[in-house]
């Protein structure tokens, strides 16, 4: 019951600072969205390779604080920066240390920023936080978190988004999509979504 509740608690939450419930247009081919560049988020794993360098690569988390700690530099703030950015600040430092240092930032494993995420409230299998990544929709989140509990009401699901600075409600009908397998149904997603299933009361 303490699950339960929380869930409705948080769904109460998010709806009272919205505007009132729209209904967003289904998929269509060629209006899918792109994702926006990369930037590094705390608990990202990343691999720092300094050409000719071995012993200054090297692979490390991102901490919570957003920064992380390499050979010859102190704690050095990662978090908001695409890998491109690190990378070039990364060489800079160096340059105090080795000859033109050429240094590549790769991330091997994906949190991201607040921002990029999309959020999963309420009663879905396995409500979390997931990274956007480019082209993806509704259908793909569901897949994401399990589907949907037995107790959800899917079709009274909301998609909570930032349009042109204000927040929205969008109506989106989870269980035509999955359980009734209705294409129609499925809707592009945008970094920061936050989708709220409600339970069923019977």
């Amino acid at each position: 019951m303490g699950k339960i509740a929380a869930s409705a608690m948080v769904v109460l939450m998010v709806a009272a600072g919205c505007s009132r419930v729209a209904t967003l247009p289904e998929v269509r081919v060629g209006e899918v969205h792109d994702a926006p560049a990369y930037r590094i988020g705390p608990l990202d794993n990343i691999t720092i390779f300094v050409w000719r360098n071995p012993e200054l690569s090297t692979s490390v988390p991102v901490r919570p604080d957003g920064r992380i700690s390499v050979p010859l530099l102190e704690d050095v703030q990662a978090a908001d920066k695409t890998p491109t950015e690190l990378a070039r600040e990364l060489e800079s430092e160096l340059d105090v240390f080795i000859q033109n240092p050429l240094v590549t930032v790769i991330v091997t494993g994906f949190s991201g920023t607040f921002e990029q995420q999309i959020r999963v409230v309420g009663q879905a299998q396995q409500p979390r936080s997931i990274p956007f990544r480019a082209n993806m929709t509704m259908l793909d989140v569901m897949i994401a978190v399990g589907g949907l509990t037995p107790f959800a009401n899917g079709n009274r699901a909301t998609l909570v988004r930032v349009v042109d600075g204000q927040q929205k409600e969008f109506r989106v009908r989870l269980g035509r999509l999955i359980q009734d397998g209705h294409i129609d149904a499925n809707v592009a997603m945008l970094p920061g979504d936050i989708v709220i299933i409600p339970e069923t009361f019977f």
